[in-house]
């Protein structure tokens, strides 16, 4: 009886069955645990990825400028020939973003331009040409370019750190403002049929 008894208890094992379900579920739920985990923390990181990209967006176009008006050519004769002198623009800061800094390198030196401004055409690109600033209407005095401010910038071609040369009529040209923060303002303009000592290019 008692050798019958034992062999029942050895072939009942059904406790044995439920402690491996038991195991089994414990694995799930820990196998989802650390999926769910996985997925949440790369949607955190998703949107900080995402949220630093919208800031740093806002942040160039409030460091943005646009012109107002329009754009002015000189023209005058250099070794007998009618060519253009330099070009002049008024800048302002748009969205009423931060001040951009237009401290204009010293004497003939273009290195030391906090904005640098390039020429391109056909024929040429200086990547850093030598330009000017005056100030108009109100403003305080200091090279920073700020809300409710506006600037005249004259670009020089003839300066001799960085000359512009060959410019006739009908020619077509790329002026690129670049500030150190921001988004750059490209300007793109045709020459006339004839070159005048001031010229309107729009």
């Amino acid at each position: 009886m008692l050798k019958g008894l034992y062999k029942s208890l050895r072939r009942d094992e059904r406790g044995i069955t439920g402690l491996e379900t038991a195991i089994i579920l414990i694995a799930f739920v820990v196998v989802a645990s650390v999926f769910a985990y996985t997925v949440l923390s790369a949607g955190i990181f998703s949107s900080q990825k995402g949220q630093e990209a919208v800031y740093s967006g806002l942040e160039e176009a409030r460091a943005s400028m646009s012109t107002k008006g329009s754009m002015f050519a000189y023209g005058g004769n250099l070794t007998g020939n009618a060519t253009v002198l330099g070009v002049s623009f008024c800048l302002v800061n748009t969205l009423e973003g931060q001040a951009i800094d237009l401290t204009p390198g010293g004497g003939n030196a273009t290195t030391d331009n906090v904005t640098v401004i390039s020429f391109t055409d056909a024929t040429q690109h200086v990547a850093d040409v030598a330009w000017t600033t005056t100030f108009v209407g109100v403003n305080n005095s200091d090279n920073l370019l700020e809300d409710e401010e506006q600037v005249i910038v004259y670009v020089d071609f003839t300066d001799s750190d960085a000359p512009v040369t060959g410019l006739g009529i009908y020619d077509s040209f790329i002026i690129e403002v670049k500030p150190v923060t921001g988004a750059a303002l490209v300007l793109e303009r045709t020459l006339p049929g004839r070159i005048d000592a001031v010229m309107n290019l729009n």
